[in-house]
């Protein structure tokens, strides 16, 4: 059963539940959230948000800031590239590459994101055509799609179905997954890992993802075949590597290791920009950690669900909120993902008010920094307790 949200008939936003598929080690085949617990909670909010496009005259796509936000991420991210080939300055390189790192970011919050949402354009050849952006920034859109869109937002925070928190032993971030000694010291090793997560991408995760992907039968969720999948993504990380890592390297006035430690380091902080935005907003001490019972059962309306396990950060922050994709308002993106981050700020008040309404938690951090020390704090308790209640 996977999850995203769409326009019915009438215009209302509805959540999609598709065809069952067992990515869990349980003796079941399907997950199912209640639909009889809080479920007028989303009829209202969705109905609440449609009024306000109409009344508002606005279209939940994109706009024109969009637009040009689009090609500023862009430009921050290739126009420092073309002055690598024109300077054999050590520290020219090294801060061109700087900057790569947070076009790169950028670029993967966004624009990225939002286009293969959906959400970028009424048009899908546009999402598209903009989603597989990701390739330019060494990822992989089929992967990302069936990572994110289709695990993580389904099953947010679900142990066992939920990607994003599940990192192969090398951490914790689920109270329901095995504590070994070595996580007592994740709240100061995570951040080295998390800079190193676009490098993961463009070397071997994609290929991992895509064999478990097909071990899962995930991949008919993108109507794709994992032989064709296989040779577009060794072709487009032979492609990736060659242009930002050996052309600079053969053509530019610079020596072979100054572009090398300049592309690790703009892989480290693109990995790290992304991580800290998005770890926050789930791996944090208010989330319920959902888990479904012998049957399958989620006792949670899907949208109370995202409530119980989304949190926001810096919503007053506009410059901030700007350049992460309106992704401090993670409570509005998980409940609306196929509308456009630009949309997000107003929206957040409506969706408070309705939450409030029906006596149902919104999590909301004042400043990033607090976001970012409740992350480091339940990065320690997971580390370092078993029992959940003290976890929180």
């Amino acid at each position: 059963m996977f999850a995203n949200v769409k326009l019915d008939e009438k215009g209302q936003f509805i959540p999609i539940f598709e065809a069952n598929m067992s990515y869990m080690d349980f003796s079941i085949n399907q997950i199912k959230f209640s639909k009889t617990h809080n479920e007028d909670f989303y009829k209202t909010l969705r109905k609440r948000v449609l009024e306000y496009f109409k009344d508002q005259n606005k279209s939940r796509f994109a706009n024109t800031n969009m637009v040009l936000k689009t090609i500023f991420m862009c430009a921050l991210y290739l126009v420092p590239f073309t002055f690598v080939f024109l300077s054999d300055s050590v520290w020219i390189n090294l801060i061109l590459w700087s900057v790569m790192g947070f076009g790169m970011a950028g670029i993967g919050l966004s624009i990225m994101h939002d286009a293969n949402h959906g959400a970028y354009s009424k048009h899908q050849w546009i999402n598209k055509t903009l989603g597989h952006i990701i390739v330019a920034v060494g990822g992989n859109d089929v992967n990302w799609r069936i990572q994110h869109n289709v695990l993580h937002h389904t099953y947010t925070n679900v142990t066992g179905m939920d990607e994003d928190i599940e990192i192969g032993g090398i951490m914790r971030f689920s109270p329901h997954t095995e504590r070994k000694k070595g996580h007592k010291y994740q709240h100061i090793y995570a951040w080295f890992l998390y800079s190193m997560m676009t490098m993961m991408w463009f070397t071997v995760k994609d290929y991992t993802q895509l064999t478990r992907y097909k071990k899962k039968n995930l991949l008919v969720t993108q109507k794709v075949q994992y032989g064709s999948m296989l040779f577009k993504i060794i072709l487009s990380k032979a492609a990736y590597g060659f242009v930002f890592l050996v052309a600079p390297m053969i053509w530019s006035p610079a020596s072979w290791w100054v572009i090398l430690i300049g592309f690790v380091i703009m892989q480290m902080i693109a990995g790290l920009v992304l991580s800290a935005i998005f770890q926050p907003a789930h791996v944090v001490p208010s989330s319920n950690y959902p888990m479904p019972d012998e049957s399958g059962n989620i006792e949670a309306d899907w949208a109370v669900s995202q409530l119980y396990n989304t949190a926001n950060f810096a919503p007053g922050a506009k410059l901030f909120s700007w350049y992460v994709g309106g992704l401090n308002y993670q409570v509005e993106h998980h409940l609306f993902p196929n509308i456009c981050h630009i949309h997000y700020d107003k929206l957040s008040k409506i969706v408070r008010e309705t939450a409030e309404e029906f006596n149902l938690p919104y999590n909301s951090f004042k400043t990033f920094g607090q976001a970012l020390k409740e992350h480091g704090k339940m990065l320690y308790n997971l580390g370092n307790f078993d029992n959940a209640a003290a976890l929180h």
